[in-house]
């Protein structure tokens, strides 16, 4: 009997624990537009679209499409020369210190406007995974 209780308190609290930690995507994406306007929005723009030559564009963007690539970039800072949409970039993305749950918050929200679409959320249990 003790076991039995003893196991339905391990399995509650860790659902418990599961769903609490599960953050709902609408929160997500209002905190994501925050974070953006933010730490991202001075380069990338208010609509996304980058500045041609300086700094690449998020709307429409290919470079989205290898989210852990995109994911890497966030977490870690970014220097050389990528392409993007077919155009060639080479300045410095500084590392903006954000956590796992900042950086799951505003790639939800930049997956999610200016054309580019998904049905992927991204969680900071996956932002953790990704190393440098």
């Amino acid at each position: 009997m003790k076991l039995i209780t003893l196991f339905l308190i391990s399995t509650f609290t860790g659902l418990s624990l599961f769903f609490y930690q599960q953050k709902p995507l609408k929160q997500s994406l209002i905190d994501g537009k925050e974070i953006y306007t933010d730490f991202c929005m001075q380069c990338h723009m208010t609509n996304g679209e980058g500045v041609p030559g300086a700094f690449p564009p998020l709307a429409n963007s290919d470079y989205l499409e290898d989210v852990d690539k995109t994911i890497h970039a966030l977490k870690f800072g970014l220097k050389g020369p990528i392409t993007v949409n077919g155009k060639p970039y080479d300045s410095v993305m500084v590392s903006q210190g954000l956590d796992d749950e900042e950086i799951a918050d505003v790639m939800n929200y930049i997956l999610r406007n200016w054309g580019n679409s998904t049905d992927e959320i991204i969680t900071e249990e996956r932002i953790s995974t990704i190393q440098k």
